[in-house]
């Protein structure tokens, strides 16, 4: 497939008490979730039947006993940190690592670790550094970490080795599924009243996939800024949906069309217009197209018949 592509493990972790901590963990190649890692769990699971990538059963393992031993050990070492830093329970924390993947194989890594929503450090190259504005016990914490010379090398390993690797093979092996494209439906509703005198358009927008996906409400060529468009949301079937509104004056309605733009349209955007009529641009340049064609035809037809008629008359 072409890139780049994005994969990224998110972490989040939860500390009530000294005693009581929950971590999980999901693993995403761009918008596709490929694995998931419940705190209830021992195991990380894979949720396609690509999700090993290209790894051999020996690679897969160790990878797992890595991951198994990190796991144990943040628990552990957020907890000595709280007591050491005096740090109050609850405790948030977010972790996001990975790497982008390249045309031509080059990538990119990150890891990057925030305190209640609030970036706090990041591993760049072969050591820790604290974000900007980070709180200043955050420096006590890089400190320590950057003695651990292990857990260090460890970390880059799996950031600049295991990640590409694994992220390449994880490309090669769902390319079928990652390069698929499926076909939005989409329809128009009214929303709840926006006031007296005004309608509200809906635009819904579904099942959709990949999801880039373009929305937008349109007087002929004319974007409407009013436009306001949802989250994209996912669907039971790993597509996605949208809507868009439009809070107009009721008089002002007609003549509104909802425009589609998706990669699995190949350039044939859906136009929806307020009132129900439904067309594509390629179907709407299709019929323009065979209107001009019979225009021509019918001018060709009329000029050979007058011509000859003009021949009869001579002879």
């Amino acid at each position: 497939p072409q890139g780049p592509f994005l994969f990224r493990c998110a972490q989040t972790s939860s500390f009530a008490s000294s005693r009581q901590s929950r971590t999980d963990v999901s693993v995403w190649l761009g918008e596709l979730q490929t694995h998931s890692w419940s705190n209830d769990s021992d195991f990380v699971r894979p949720l396609k039947p690509w999700s090993r990538g290209t790894f051999s059963d020996q690679q897969w393992e160790m990878l797992m006993h890595t991951l198994g031993g990190y796991r144990s050990s943040f628990t552990r070492d957020i907890k000595e940190f709280a007591k050491m830093l005096q740090v109050a329970y609850p405790i948030e924390l977010q972790l996001s690592a990975g790497c982008e993947i390249h045309p031509g194989n080059t990538s990119e890594n990150f890891l990057h670790v925030a305190h209640e929503g609030r970036e706090v450090l990041s591993f760049q190259e072969t050591s820790w550094k604290a974000a900007p504005e980070a709180p200043d016990w955050i420096n006590v914490v890089i400190r320590v970490l950057n003695q651990d010379q292990e857990t260090r090398e460890t970390v880059q390993w799996l950031l600049n080795d295991t990640c590409p690797q694994f992220a390449s093979g994880l490309l090669e092996a769902g390319k079928s599924e990652l390069e698929k494209q499926v076909k939005p439906k989409a329809w128009l509703s009214s929303g709840p009243s926006p006031g007296p005198g005004h309608l509200l358009l809906v635009c819904h927008v579904s099942g959709f996939y990949p999801k880039p996906v373009w929305v937008m409400w349109m007087r002929g060529e004319q974007e409407q800024s009013g436009t306001q468009q949802g989250d994209i949301l996912p669907n039971a079937d790993e597509t996605w949906y949208l809507q868009a509104t439009l809070d107009v004056e009721a008089g002002e309605a007609p003549g509104l069309a909802c425009r589609v733009k998706h990669s699995s349209l190949e350039g044939q955007d859906i136009i929806l217009y307020w009132g129900g009529s439904h067309a594509s641009v390629g179907l709407i340049a299709l019929a323009v197209l065979t209107c001009l064609v019979s225009l021509l035809a019918l001018i060709i037809g009329l000029t050979w018949f007058k011509k000859r008629r003009s021949y009869q008359d001579i002879l």
